[in-house]
């Protein structure tokens, strides 16, 4: 029987060795036909069904939401492809050592992806929110736990289904070494979502048209869902544990349980209501551990605790920046004397901080005013500390040329002239493109 010394010991078994922490790192894209830009639906021909299995005779094995029907995710090479709400697909990577692994591993992907698409004519477009689609023109995966978040996502926010059909995000997921290590980066990584929302800020278009938004996709989740989004104020608490996370993660609704390949609604109740088997006179269901692990993977504050810390700020970018991002979390978070710099400047933050620099950087991005100068004064003095947490670590790459900060470069200049990629698309839309959305469609795929 299923306790709740087991959840708290699942976290615990997610401690790695210190000298091996590892990286993970998950990418969405839309899939848009080449003829209309519209997103491609999951039956049509050469549709999102027929990509997956196009990849299936590349040696990916398939996975299935039903008894063997319905593919809808792949793996290989401890890599996953899944699928988002509205048909963008994802990768989430194998656990690796270095940036350049994992710049090997996106780069490989887009590849293979890519050779696709001149297949099957589609292209593919990293983007925060897809720019000119409005949410109906979206279609729904046939997953049944998107059956359960569709009916579900209008009862507790306004804008849950355009947060799931109309975004996409990368993210970075980090290894911890103890307990208390993963106390110190899960405060670092929330005191800056909110900074490296604005650093990569890549949403500013709403319907063809500048929206109010530097990152749209963020304001769609301040309104998605309130008990399982934002900054987790608790993890700041002197007696922050992972006993305090579980307890936090029990009294969240839940969204289903998964029995015989079928996904039972269980948003009536709370994994603690259910851990206690208070389930009225329904016929009893035990909890297992994959069902505690099912509903932690539906939790989704900026910073998300698993078996790893998980950054979930970040708009989806394009080319230029897509192994920016590790490589900047990387640099900060795995150096000790970048960490302790990081950390300096951020120590004197107050939950009152967080919330407005939460707040105030979907909207204003690097331009944002924050206690004496700006949000961009601040990500400018963390760039610098995580070049340096990244020289430090020295990782060459494989002729020896150059080390993980190569990843930055592109970032460096951003930061330098003091823009997002948002910024750089508004200046783009206003000027070179004549405010044509559709040159995005030529000259930000991948």
């Amino acid at each position: 029987m299923l306790k709740k010394n087991d959840l708290i010991e699942y976290f615990f078994k997610g401690i790695k060795d210190r000298n091996n922490l590892k990286i993970g790192v998950e990418h969405e894209k839309f899939v848009l036909s080449k003829t209309n830009f519209h997103q491609v639906s999951y039956d049509m021909k050469n549709g999102i069904k027929d990509i997956l299995l196009r990849f299936e005779k590349n040696g990916w094995t398939a996975k299935y939401d039903d008894n063997g029907e319905t593919i809808i995710a792949l793996e290989r090479f401890g890599e996953n492809i899944t699928l988002e709400p509205g048909g963008q697909i994802e990768l989430s990577g194998a656990q690796l050592n270095n940036i350049h692994q994992t710049c090997t591993e996106t780069t490989r992907h887009l590849k293979e992806l890519k050779e696709i698409g001149e297949e099957f004519d589609f292209i593919l477009l990293g983007l925060g929110v897809e720019p000119s689609l409005k949410l109906d023109d979206l279609p729904w995966m046939p997953k049944q736990r998107y059956e359960i978040m569709k009916k579900y996502m209008p009862t507790v926010g306004a804008l849950g289904h355009h947060m799931m059909k109309r975004t996409c995000t990368n993210q970075v997921n980090l290894d911890f070494f103890s307990e208390d290590d993963m106390k110190n980066k899960y405060r670092l990584m929330l005191n800056l979502e909110g900074i490296a929302t604005a650093i990569f800020a890549n949403s500013p278009f709403d319907n063809r048209k500048i929206s109010l938004y530097k990152s749209l996709r963020s304001h769609f989740w301040h309104h998605t869902d309130k008990n399982r989004t934002g900054l987790l104020p608790f993890v700041f608490e002197d007696d922050f544990n992972f006993e305090k996370y579980v307890e936090y993660a029990l009294d969240v609704p839940m969204y289903f349980i998964i029995r015989d390949n079928k996904y039972i609604n269980m948003t009536n109740y709370t994994f603690r209501y259910f851990l206690e088997n208070k389930l009225n006179n329904e016929t009893h269901i035990e909890p297992t551990i994959d069902d505690w692990v099912n509903h932690i993977s539906t939790l989704f504050p900026q910073v998300r605790l698993k078996q790893f810390l998980e950054i979930r700020s970040m708009d989806a970018c394009s080319w230029d920046l897509i192994c920016s991002q590790p490589a900047f979390w990387i640099g900060l978070i795995y150096n000790e004397q970048a960490f302790n710099k990081a950390q300096e400047l951020v120590e004197s933050w107050t939950q009152d901080d967080r919330n407005y620099i939460n707040k105030i950087a979907p909207k204003e991005g690097l331009q944002a005013k924050f206690k004496d100068g700006t949000i961009l004064n601040v990500a400018q003095k963390l760039f610098e500390i995580s070049k340096q947490g990244l020289d430090a670590r020295n990782i060459q790459a494989k002729n020896k040329s150059y080390n993980e900060t190569f990843y930055l470069k592109d970032l460096e200049n951003n930061l330098a002239s003091g823009n997002s990629p948002a910024d750089l698309l508004i200046n783009k839309f206003n000027n070179k493109w004549d405010q044509d959305i559709k040159k995005i469609y030529s000259e930000y795929i991948f």
